[in-house]
Parts: C-alpha cells; structure tokens; sequence
C-alpha cells in the first residue's frame, strides 16, 4: 500500500498534490455555475464541490477559490442575486469541462461551446438548455474558510426543473436514467450506475432494500 504523510504531501509538485488530493475524496459533482453581469454577459463555470445544505429550506452550497483573481460568477451572483446550477450529463462533458477556460469577464462562456444558453420563468440567470436537471438558486451568505481563503456559498434553491421519468414517488430522483455525470479529481468524468437503494435506517435492524 503506498503512504503519504503529512511532511510528504507538502514537498509534492503543486499539481501532482491538487491531483492526489482533489482524487483521494472520491467521486464529487459536476455541475455549470450559470450567472450575468450587471451590463448583461452571461457567464459559464464547472464547479465540482456543489453540496447540498438543507431542504427545509431548500439550501446548497458550493466552494469557491480565494479571491486573489477576479471571480466572474463571483462578481455576477454578488451583484445580481442569482444563479443557476445545471447537472453536467454524458453528452456535454467536452463544452461542459471547457468552461474552466479563463476567459475575460466580456466574453460568454456560451459563445465558446456549443452550450445553449436558456431562460425560464424569467429567472435572470441563465440556464444551461442541454442540461436535464436546472436549479434556480438566489444567493444567500458566505463564510471564509479562514484556513485556506476560500468562500463556502450558500445559496436558496428556488425553481427545480427536471426529466419526468427520474422523480419517483416518493421525490427520490435516479440520476442515472439523465446519465448525470461525476468528476474524479479535477479533469476526469464518470458515469456512476445504480446498484441498490436502502430504505431509512433502523437502530438494531438489518437495512432492506427499496
């Protein structure tokens, strides 16, 4: 079995580090931060640390990287409010893992893909059409992770859109039947496949399966 301590790890090639360290986690999502500028260029950005937070309020959440560069989803959501959060499928992963191409502030991640740019309801924030599972989210708080100057966001799930075929009875969704994706470390994408599903745990029982 290989091993790294503490004082191994912090002599590693910065990237080689990022790598290992983004991997050793496990599989994370993978979802396109969508948002508009105040003069009205829309921004597109691959996030692989979308959480969710609550349901009662619907709440998630996301990691964002020190503000030492400018953040263009940062500048947008801090001055419109919104944002979208659209799950990256099979068919987009190429246009999807592109948008972490840093282009400057005046020029639409969706001019360089063939990502389609969508609006519902007339939510401000753009949505991406090609995605199957949309959120519309409002912005609610940060906090600084003080350790590492990065910025948990916290944002208010306000609109859903979804496939009818994966929302089962009882509000579970079988991500599998939109072909959702997970990202592996910084750059590689899986298709995950559904092995079982268990019902609530019970203290002193045996867990059953749905």
């Amino acid at each position: 079995m290989k091993h790294f301590n503490k004082e191994e790890l912090g002599k590693m090639p910065s990237r080689y580090r990022a790598h290992l360290i983004n991997s050793c986690t496990g599989y994370k999502s993978a979802n396109l931060l969508g948002s508009k500028s105040e003069v009205g260029i829309s921004n597109l950005a691959i996030f692989n640390s979308v959480v969710h937070i609550g349901s009662t309020p619907p709440m998630l959440g996301f990691i964002l990287r020190p503000l030492t560069v400018k953040r263009n989803t940062y500048a947008n959501f801090k001055e419109s409010g919104f944002f979208t959060v659209n799950q990256v499928n099979e068919s987009i992963i190429k246009d999807a893992h592109h948008t972490a191409a840093s282009y400057d502030e005046d020029i639409s991640e969706f001019s360089k893909t063939k990502l389609t740019e969508s609006y519902l309801d007339n939510f401000q924030a753009p949505y991406v059409k090609e995605s199957a599972i949309k959120l519309g989210c409002s912005y609610v708080n940060e906090y600084e992770i003080k350790e590492n100057g990065c910025l948990l966001i916290i944002g208010a799930i306000e609109h859903v859109y979804l496939p009818d075929d994966i929302l089962q009875n009882d509000g579970w969704l079988q991500l599998d039947k939109a072909n959702t994706v997970a990202i592996n470390g910084l750059d590689a994408y899986a298709l995950p496949q559904l092995l079982t599903r268990f019902a609530y745990a019970q203290p002193d029982a045996p867990s059953k399966l749905i």
